[in-house]
């Protein structure tokens, strides 16, 4: 038996299959990448819409004259709970890279403090309200920020 043959037959296979699992290694990973960014996309859209939402939302029990300090507390509160924002930032910080993991904390706070604002005798003419509404906007933009300098860096 010749052993240049049988040695070269096997250096063949073996930069073969090599050729191939790299390949296929190099697959996996663009394919891994592509299904985390369309998590992250997904996960982040979802979270800013519930935050977003719930500003939105939180409108209109503080514009109601008609209802008493008890029910717009009650209110406020439901809205909140209704846009699943607390599971929500929950995700996102397990999700999330550390830099961004501060501005959605920073972001739900600034909606926290806003839902707050029904703790007031009248929330209807709370003066702090309009600086509430606009800490928690700009709170908003910043983490709408990191989100796209994150996905941009996928």
């Amino acid at each position: 038996m010749d052993w240049g043959t049988l040695a070269g037959t096997a250096l063949g296979a073996l930069l073969g299959v090599s050729t191939t699992l790299l390949g296929e290694r190099s697959r996996w990973h663009r394919e891994h990448a592509s299904r985390e960014r369309a998590a992250k996309q997904r996960l982040y859209g979802e979270y800013l819409a519930a935050l977003w939402l719930t500003r939105h939302r939180l409108r209109d029990p503080q514009r109601s004259a008609e209802l008493t300090r008890e029910e717009r507390r009650e209110r406020s509160g439901d809205v909140l709970g209704a846009a699943d924002a607390f599971q929500l930032l929950y995700q996102m910080r397990i999700m999330a890279p550390d830099s961004l993991d501060a501005a959605a904390v920073h972001a739900f706070r600034r909606l926290l403090r806003l839902r707050d604002r029904f703790d007031e005798p009248d929330v209807s003419r709370d003066p702090e309200w309009s600086q509430t509404q606009a800490a928690l906007g700009e709170a908003l933009e910043s983490l709408r920020q990191a989100m796209r300098s994150d996905l941009g860096s996928l």
